[in-house]
């Protein structure tokens, strides 16, 4: 049969118990533990005319059913269990020997005082006064930092191009012509040149002059290409925040503290 767990068997005060065959046999009364083991053993149940009788049943092969519980144990033989007073303290062990027997769990020779309400079990082994039980110890907890990143946009970024006009000089060089006069003696070379045309007259001759003078135009050309990268830095920022942690004290407490 399957035993319920510890955190289970708190919740069951209160419920409808039935049996396999969906019989009602009555509502859970008081819940019984082992004293020294802190596991569940019994529970009783009100049966009887208007539930005034409380009948002691085993914990094993009790399951949900539902918002109520089921036990693998018929009505008839929960009814016909040994007659126990529920109001004392702990079982008698020749008390739970008798249901033993009538569950058929074997003669179950127990200790004195071995078994007993939840409460006394809490008593013994610890329990929680501001929540269900759970086990003999306390868990401390705290809280711890848990840091990281968030990625968001911090601005933009874009290119954009103008114009910029500025002066520059260059140095060319230029040409141009000057006159100069030259003067040869009559030779018998040049004698017939000299005398073509009359011997004495008012003449005149002209000569043709250049320069050269700078020209400027300008051409575009392209130069270099210029695009956006991004590269990520990394550094060291240091947060602080408040964190709470629990701490564990003992206090004195009453030696017979009122059973819930």
């Amino acid at each position: 049969m399957t035993v319920p767990q510890y955190q289970d068997f708190t919740t069951w005060a209160g419920k409808t118990m039935h049996d396999p065959a969906g019989q009602k046999i009555g509502k859970v009364g008081q819940l019984w533990t082992d004293v020294n083991r802190g596991t569940p053993s019994w529970i009783t149940v009100n049966t009887g005319l208007f539930g005034t009788s409380e009948t002691f049943l085993p914990v094993q092969g009790v399951q949900p059913r539902g918002d109520d519980l089921q036990t693998s144990y018929d009505r008839d033989l929960v009814k016909d269990a040994p007659h126990v007073d529920p109001s004392g303290d702990h079982l008698d062990p020749g008390e739970e020997s008798r249901l033993h027997q009538h569950y058929g769990l074997g003669a179950g020779q127990g200790q004195a005082g071995q078994t007993g309400p939840m409460g006394d079990t809490a008593a013994d082994v610890g329990h929680d006064i501001s929540g269900p039980t759970t086990d003999d110890a306390m868990t401390r907890s705290e809280e711890r930092l848990r840091v990281g990143t968030q990625r968001e946009q911090t601005g933009r970024a874009a290119l954009r191009k103008y114009v910029v006009t500025e002066t520059q000089q260059v140095s060319v060089p230029v040409t141009h012509e000057e006159v100069r006069v030259e003067r040869e003696p009559i030779t018998e070379a040049n004698a017939a040149a000299a005398l073509d045309g009359p011997a004495i007259s008012e003449e005149e001759h002209e000569m043709t002059l250049h320069a050269e003078r700078p020209v400027v135009e300008t051409e575009a050309v392209p130069v270099e290409r210029v695009r956006l990268a991004k590269e990520e830095v990394t550094e060291t920022e240091t947060v602080s925040a408040e964190v709470r942690k629990e701490h564990i004290d003992t206090d004195d407490l009453p030696e017979n503290p009122p059973r819930g």
